[in-house]
């Protein structure tokens, strides 16, 4: 009864995990490929992704090479099923089916879709370098955006440097920031990109806290001034009273004049 339980359960697994890896279509295939490479790493299968063949079986072949080998045609039977499944057939046509490793065809797949790596880089370069803070998100958030662009460009071959990144973070700044940006120009030391981020998020925290402090003592002195606005239209009010009422007893009883 154990066993049929387990078995169930497992393909449960296997059938849910099949179900979440998405078509392959012509805008999604680095989606598509991280989905599949992780869900072969997850159902331990991505042995024929990672290493390559091992060497055929030979009569003087030892138990581990023969468990090592059977381990390895099993993971690459069925990755290939399972890049296959997702793929449709006119994309699977296109590749020739004379491959029989699971690594190949994943490499073969990748060709139809590799990008220009120019036009990649130009895009790449210009939004890093046009990217502007708004002090609406989350500064930690913005600097691993643009930590995340320069990656990108790293591996398109085209490194920037630590320092560069961080003066490209410090301009893009709003005003706001300017008393900090100065602070930092007039150090000799020079930041790494995660004490930008611990630095840049405590600035951002006393700028806050000084906007609240300014809103507090502008509704301050907006209600000093109305008490006093009340305070001097009563102290006429009164003074008119108080006029009214010795008119009122300087008038003659008979004549009803002062």
């Amino acid at each position: 009864m154990s066993i049929i339980s387990d078995s169930s359960g497992s393909l449960a697994t296997i059938s849910a995990n099949l179900s979440s890896v998405p078509v392959l279509n012509g805008t999604n295939f680095k989606d598509w490929k991280e989905n599949i490479v992780i869900i072969l790493g997850c159902m331990d299968l991505d042995l024929a992704l990672r290493e390559d063949q091992p060497a055929s079986l030979t009569e003087n072949s030892t138990h581990d090479d023969m468990r090592l080998y059977e381990k390895w045609d099993r993971s690459n039977r069925m990755s290939l099923m399972i890049i296959k499944r997702g793929i449709p057939e006119a994309f699977r046509g296109a590749v020739s089916e004379g491959i029989t490793k699971a690594k190949d065809f994943l490499a073969e797949i990748e060709k139809r879709f590799l990008k220009n790596d120019k036009a990649e880089t130009s895009t790449l370069f210009q939004r890093l370098f046009t990217m502007r803070y708004n002090s609406k998100g989350n500064i930690r958030e913005y600097i691993m955006e643009m930590s995340n662009l320069a990656s990108k460009l790293k591996a398109l071959k085209l490194n920037l440097s630590e320092d560069l990144l961080v003066h490209l973070v410090l301009i893009s700044f709003p005003t706001q920031f300017n008393q900090f940006n100065v602070s930092y120009n007039c150090q000799r030391n020079k930041w790494s990109l995660n004490e930008l981020i611990s630095y840049c998020v405590q600035e951002e925290e006393r700028l806050k806290q000084e906007k609240i402090e300014s809103a507090n003592l502008v509704n301050t002195s907006k209600d000093k001034g109305k008490k006093r606005k009340y305070k001097s239209g009563k102290n006429e009010a009164d003074k008119g009273l108080v006029q009214k009422k010795q008119n009122k007893d300087d008038t003659c009883f008979f004549y009803k004049k002062i």
